[in-house]
C-alpha cells in the first residue's frame, strides 16, 4: 500500500497564499480614494461590460481585482445581503462594516476549507456626510480585513500605485483632482513597453504619463456625497462615462 506524503498545515497555508497572490498580481490595478465630492473609484479596465467597480447599496460601492467570475459572485452575494437586511430591518442598518465582515467570513472559509482559495482582493467603500465619515475597507483572499484611511490600491503593482497616491493625496481634493491623481498613479505603475516586459517590470514612459486619458482604458465611478443634486437622495453611486471622465481629467 502506498504511503501518502505528509505536508504540514503551515506549508499548505503558505502554498495557498502564494497561489492567490500570484493570481491577484497579474490583474490590473484599482484605486479607491476619498475626496471632497465623495469617494472616487478608478480601475484600469479594457472591457466596457465586465466591470470591476459596482454599486452595492444606497451609499456603498464595491471594487475588486483578480478573477472576474469569483469577485462577481461575491458582488452579487453582497447585493443580496444588503437588500435582505435593508428590507428586514432598516436601510440605515446596511453598512460597509457589516458587508465587509460578511465578505471576510466567506473569504476566510474558502481559504481554509477549500482546495483552491479565491484569487481576489476587494474594497468596500461607504461615503459619509463628510470626508472624516468615509469608510474604505480592504479585504484580502484569506479573509483579512483592514480599515483604510483616505485611499487604497489593489492588484498589479499596488505598492507603486500606493506610493504615488501617498505623494499626491491631500484632504479636500476635488473630484477632477482625485481622478487625475488616481490615473497618474496607475500610469506610473505600468510596465515599460517592449523588451518582453510583463506586468511588474519597468516604468511607464513620460510621454504616456503625460496623456493618461488616452494611454489606456479606464473604468471610473463616484460615490457622490450629495446625490440629491442629480439622482435620488439615497443612491450615491454614479458611473462616469468616457466623455464625462475625459472632461474631468482635462479640467
Amino acid at each position: 500500500m502506498s504511503q501518502q506524503f505528509y505536508v504540514s498545515p503551515e506549508q499548505i497555508m503558505k502554498d495557498r497564499a502564494d497561489f492567490a497572490r500570484k493570481g491577484i498580481a497579474r490583474g490590473r490595478s484599482v484605486v479607491v480614494l476619498s475626496c471632497a465630492a465623495g469617494i472616487a473609484l478608478v480601475a484600469e479596465n479594457p472591457s466596457s461590460s465586465l466591470h470591476k467597480i459596482g454599486e452595492i447599496y444606497d451609499r456603498i460601492a464595491f471594487a475588486a481585482v483578480g478573477k472576474y467570475n469569483e469577485f462577481e459572485s461575491l458582488r452579487q452575494a453582497g447585493v443580496r445581503y444588503a437588500d435582505v437586511r435593508g428590507f428586514s430591518y432598516d436601510r440605515s442598518d446596511v453598512t460597509a462594516r457589516g458587508l465587509a465582515s460578511v465578505y471576510a467570513q466567506s473569504l476566510g472559509t474558502v481559504f481554509t476549507a477549500e482546495q483552491k482559495p479565491f484569487e481576489v482582493e476587494l474594497a468596500v467603500a461607504e461615503v459619509g456626510r463628510t470626508q472624516d465619515e468615509d469608510h474604505i475597507f480592504r479585504l484580502t483572499f484569506d479573509g483579512s480585513i483592514a480599515d483604510e484611511r483616505h485611499f487604497v490600491a489593489m492588484g498589479g503593482r499596488a505598492d507603486k500605485v500606493t506610493a504615488a497616491l501617498e505623494e499626491g493625496w491631500r484632504d479636500g481634493l476635488g473630484l477632477g483632482e482625485a481622478l487625475r491623481l488616481a490615473t497618474r498613479a496607475l500610469v506610473a505603475s505600468r510596465p515599460a513597453p517592449g523588451n518582453g516586459a510583463s506586468a511588474g517590470d519597468g516604468e511607464a514612459p513620460a510621454s504616456e504619463a503625460a496623456q493618461p486619458a488616452e494611454a489606456f482604458a479606464l473604468e471610473a465611478a463616484v460615490l457622490d456625497r450629495e446625490p440629491g443634486r442629480w439622482r435620488s437622495k439615497r443612491r450615491a453611486f454614479r458611473r462616469l462615462d468616457a466623455a464625462r471622465l475625459k472632461e474631468l481629467l482635462q479640467e
